[in-house]
């Protein structure tokens, strides 16, 4: 995967940016009744009856993300992963992910791929396309609260749309693996100047550019990270692929600018699960705030912009250095559909991969 491109930051970019705009046109298919589901999932009982079957524990499930895109991919495909926090004490990533991609016309399996760098790359890419249309161009200073694998890569991608970055902030919830993951991002950006910070607020103050990295908190929004609008800098671009919080009234008097990877994504979310259980209690992405704000009256849907509406030019992008950006990303499978489909042509150019025969002739046809 990695010989086949896989890791090519401002590639995955590119390819991002053009599904987020086949989105916005509708030359998609996801799960589900609206065809704008995020998957399937399974998850287990606190208390299992049965011998053998998982209680439930942090970040455990299983799920199934299927999806078309179309445009020049013209694919056809499905994540499967299963997830367990548990994994990190096994020597094994959270979520272990497979991905397979199928002819849109035979449903003929095309390719099956190791898929936890597809997915990692895809996540850091996305946050990445706002950086290209929303951050300021002189930006030089990122925060990062929450240093995980995705602030990685979306550090990384980010990167390559404003090279001008000249410090990164870091805040973690322990000083020790902090100070890991600061140590690995010197070495991978030796010409940025990388810092570990105390405090929220400390990582915000001053940044162009934050990252919002963390998971879910049992104390609910409280514990999510939160944005202060008094500690943003004039102009500051938020990436929220994970938990954060904003004031509802600064977000509903028009503060900041509000964008989302694709609205119909948290649409479905309200309709899969209800008014604030999404946010409150499953994800903590912002977006199905805004989105349950909507239903409150507090906003208006075209408050929100897609991002793909506005890397297409159908919607206003940055129109000065002081506005305040909010861009709320959910992720979905056709980002995935995308990338591998762009992995496995490289792949192919280059010989890599192991054929796969299915049959001579259909048994049963």
């Amino acid at each position: 995967m990695i010989d086949a491109g896989v890791t090519n930051a401002a590639k995955c970019v590119e390819t991002m940016e053009e599904t987020l705009i086949l989105l916005d046109k509708g030359d998609y298919r996801m799960a589900g009744a609206s065809a704008n589901s995020h998957g399937a999932q399974i998850n287990f009982p606190d208390a299992p009856k049965f011998e053998g079957m998982p209680a439930n524990g942090p970040d455990r499930r299983f799920m199934a993300m299927p999806a078309y895109i179309g445009g020049r991919f013209n694919n056809t495909g499905v994540k499967w992963y299963g997830s367990n926090a548990d994994n990190r004490n096994h020597g094994l990533p959270r979520s272990i992910h497979v991905f397979v991609l199928n002819d849109t016309v035979t449903g003929a399996p095309k390719a099956i791929m190791s898929a936890n760098l597809l997915s990692a790359y895809r996540t850091g890419a996305v946050p990445a396309v706002g950086v290209k249309h929303l951050a300021v161009d002189n930006a030089e200073e990122i925060g990062i609260i929450g240093p995980g694998v995705m602030s990685r890569t979306i550090l990384a991608s980010s990167i390559t749309q404003r090279p001008s970055i000249k410090r990164v902030k870091i805040k973690g919830r322990t000083a020790a693996s902090t100070e890991r993951t600061a140590n690995y991002l010197r070495e991978q950006h030796p010409d940025i100047e990388f810092t570990v910070v105390d405090s929220e607020q400390d990582a915000v103050e001053g940044s162009d550019i934050l990252i919002a990295g963390t998971s879910t908190s049992q104390d609910g929004p409280q514990g999510f990270p939160y944005f202060n609008k008094d500690w943003l800098k004039p102009g500051a671009l938020v990436l929220a692929p994970a938990a954060a919080r904003f004031d509802d009234d600064f977000v509903a008097s028009g503060g900041a600018r509000l964008v989302v990877d694709y609205k119909g994504l948290y649409a479905e979310w309200f309709n899969e699960n209800g008014p604030d259980v999404t946010y409150e209690r499953l994800l903590g992405i912002p977006g199905n705030r805004w989105w349950d704000m909507v239903q409150e009256g507090k906003l208006e849907e075209s408050d929100i912009a897609n991002i793909g509406a506005i890397a297409d030019g159908q919607a206003p992008g940055r129109t000065n250095d002081e506005e305040i950006f909010f861009y709320s990303i959910g992720g979905m499978p056709v980002e995935d559909v995308a990338w591998a489909t762009d992995v496995l042509d490289q792949a192919r150019d280059k010989g890599l991969g192991t054929p796969l025969n299915l049959w001579d002739v259909p048994a049963l046809s």
